[in-house]
């Protein structure tokens, strides 16, 4: 008699519902959701593309320490004008020197997701640097305050949210526009499908 196969069991390690929900949106539903509780102040001299690898590694480190025998996926995602790294903007002030930066001028956002993969001998990673360019219009000064009284730039990276208000303010996008939202669908797919991780079908039109 055959046994089958225990189905293996995906543990999103983030605390961020818009993660959660472009996930759903491609079909895939975590098992559990276990956000790590990291301190995030980038290191000495750290460019912008290794803070966000560097954060998404020790996400999914923290968290499979907890969940040995599961898949785990963790992502950081960063904004960044040249070499500076844009703080996720908590108070009023932030977001407006954010929304000043920006104005205007191209600036990256930085993907980093990390997939660690169980198995006998522990879990073995894969890794994956997703770049987007994104031009903000020049704003004027109603354009920042009626953006700043919105409240959506709460807990944003780079002070602004692509997928809400802030639409309205770029210009340009190059890349992944799920990667500014918080997680690009076309790597992660891609990463789970290349490891072995079974992913739902495509869904059919409707006739």
């Amino acid at each position: 008699m055959t046994i089958p196969s225990k189905a293996p069991r995906l543990v999103l390690a983030s605390a961020s519902p818009r993660r959660l929900d472009l996930l759903r949106q491609i079909g895939i539903v975590p098992d559990a959701v276990d956000p790590a509780d990291l301190d995030e102040t980038p290191l000495r001299d750290e460019l912008p593309p290794q803070h966000a690898l560097r954060l998404a590694a020790e996400k999914a480190s923290c968290v499979a320490a907890r969940h040995p025998d599961s898949w785990i996926l963790a992502a950081d995602t960063v904004v960044a004008c040249g070499r500076r790294i844009l703080p996720k903007a908590e108070r009023e002030e932030e977001a407006r020197r954010c929304l000043s930066l920006l104005s205007g001028r191209r600036h990256r956002v930085l993907g980093g997701i990390v997939l660690l993969i169980p198995g006998t001998e522990g879990h073995r990673r894969i890794d994956r640097l997703v770049r987007t360019d994104v031009t903000f219009k020049v704003l004027d000064r109603a354009e920042t305050d009626a953006y700043i009284a919105s409240g959506e730039w709460k807990g944003k990276a780079g002070g602004y949210a692509i997928q809400g208000r802030a639409g309205a303010l770029v210009r340009w996008i190059g890349g992944s526009y799920s990667n500014v939202v918080g997680l690009s669908l076309h790597e992660v797919a891609g990463m789970l499908h290349g490891a072995g991780f079974p992913l739902p079908p495509p869904t059919s039109p409707e006739q």
